[in-house]
């Protein structure tokens, strides 16, 4: 078993379960057959464009992305460090300030974060709405938004 039957099951595995660490990932491998360490899995994960995303039933999951998508995905993510200045929950609502005329672009990237708690995401010059489906909710996604910068 070589690397690309080893990197194709790493690919199978991140689809079938939500895997938040290297180890856990090096651990499915290894119960399947495939004697890796970490330092195999962190190569792996960076040859196969794979990032974190927001997971359902953990904080943050690994999911692969197309090689055209990392560049934009990379310079969204910072973008949005950079440009937001405060991330406030509001009963079912959260409210994202950026600095002017980052509204638009922090929204998509949000958006591009796929929390499972949003339901929808409106954005503006310099204000994104994003509205939840309870108070509890819009208390993680403020936490994960954070948690972002």
């Amino acid at each position: 078993m070589g690397k690309n039957s080893r990197q194709e099951k790493l690919i199978e595995i991140i689809n079938a379960y939500e895997i938040d660490t290297q180890e856990d990932l090096a651990q499915k491998l290894n119960e399947s057959g495939f004697n890796v360490t970490q330092a195999t899995v962190s190569r792996d994960i960076k040859e196969l464009n794979i990032i974190k995303v927001a997971g359902k039933s953990k904080k943050y999951k690994y999911s692969v992305i197309q090689q055209s998508e990392q560049k934009d995905i990379y310079k969204m993510f910072n973008m949005f460090k950079v440009s937001v200045t405060s991330i406030t929950a509001a009963q079912n609502l959260v409210v994202v300030r950026t600095l002017m005329g980052n509204g638009l672009s922090a929204g998509t990237a949000i958006d591009k974060m796929k929390i499972p708690e949003i339901i929808g995401c409106v954005g503006g010059d310099d204000t994104i709405i994003i509205v939840t489906g309870n108070n509890d909710d819009a208390l993680v996604v403020e936490r994960k938004l954070k948690e972002q910068l």
